[in-house]
């Protein structure tokens, strides 16, 4: 029933999705200690739902653009869902507009399965993945997959190996500058979240280590899943999913090194798992199994996202 629901892309099926982020976002604001109060506070929670309701726009354009889905609207479903996981995220605006400038990345490294203008793709990817690093420095790790991708699809052109340097030194000096005009202490924010901190001990109750693991256990099931299944999947794919796991677990890595650790850092992860998720749940043809995989995570976030208010 409900898989049958969201099979297809429908203005229905947007509608059921958007409906669900504003519902949402408005229970966590209501619930949460923060309040509209002031005009920076309200700017602040604009940027939020605009990031989110942004990233579901281009995380189904991933997916259709490149022949990831089958035409559903499982991606902007799951996103949503793994969203509700960790509701903390929908109060932090610096790690929503880094994923949103990661998820710009990925649009363009995933396209360059296509072989068009690959030097475009490259400098693009890397610029967005740098700006990204501003709003959460540890981000800088998706520079890897852009040479990943390089090894996959331009490796014979040695300029394609400097472009992601010239983005560096782009980003690099716009930022210089604009903290000398500013008289910010952009660069000490910066230096202070380079630090590495390893330590998972940031859980304030026993709800956040069970999302925690909720999580980990959902990931690795869709992460086991196209493992199991990648060799069945078109050949012209596997290096489009390989490079949507590598994003997973270099996602993983970011919160794992990052020193102010809290579950708002996997939200790097969301995406990525996303597509894994409805890869998964189209590549199955019993039907009952689909509607369990679905609406156990339905449940799973539900339940984490009340079990945390």
């Amino acid at each position: 029933m409900i898989t049958r629901l969201f099979r297809k892309s429908t203005p229905l099926n947007y509608s059921l999705i958007l409906i669900s982020v504003f519902f949402f976002f408005y229970i966590y604001q209501i619930q949460a200690k923060s309040t509209f109060k002031s005009e920076l506070s309200l700017i602040e929670k604009l940027v939020i739902l605009v990031s989110i309701l942004a990233s579901l726009f281009i995380i189904n354009f991933i997916v259709k653009k490149n022949g990831l889905s089958k035409d559903s609207t499982y991606t902007a479903l799951f996103y949503f869902l793994f969203l509700l996981f960790f509701p903390s995220v929908w109060n932090n605006p610096s790690m929503m507009l880094s994923n949103l400038l990661l998820l710009l990345a990925l649009r363009r490294l995933i396209s360059m399965g296509s072989n068009k203008a690959i030097k475009e793709k490259i400098f693009d990817a890397s610029l967005w993945i740098f700006v990204a690093a501003l709003f959460h420095f540890w981000a800088i790790l998706f520079i890897i997959l852009v040479f990943v991708a390089i090894i996959f699809h331009a490796s014979r052109d040695y300029r394609n190996w400097v472009l992601p340097f010239i983005a560096f030194f782009t980003i690099g000096t716009l930022f210089l500058l604009s903290t000398l005009i500013t008289n910010a202490n952009w660069i000490s924010v910066l230096l202070e979240n380079a630090q590495i901190n390893y330590k998972i001990d940031y859980f304030q109750n026993n709800y956040e280590n069970l999302a925690l693991s909720l999580y980990a256990t959902v990931s690795l099931f869709f992460i086991v899943s196209i493992a199991l299944t990648l060799s069945s999947r078109p050949l012209m794919l596997h290096a489009t999913y390989k490079k949507i796991v590598l994003a997973f677990f270099i996602g993983v890595a970011v919160f794992v090194l990052s020193p102010n650790k809290n579950s708002d850092i996997l939200v790097f992860t969301f995406a990525p798992l996303a597509v894994l998720a409805t890869s998964h749940i189209e590549i199955i043809s019993v039907k009952w199994q689909k509607e369990v995989v679905l609406l156990g995570v339905i449940l799973t976030g539900m339940f984490c996202f009340f079990s945390q208010l």
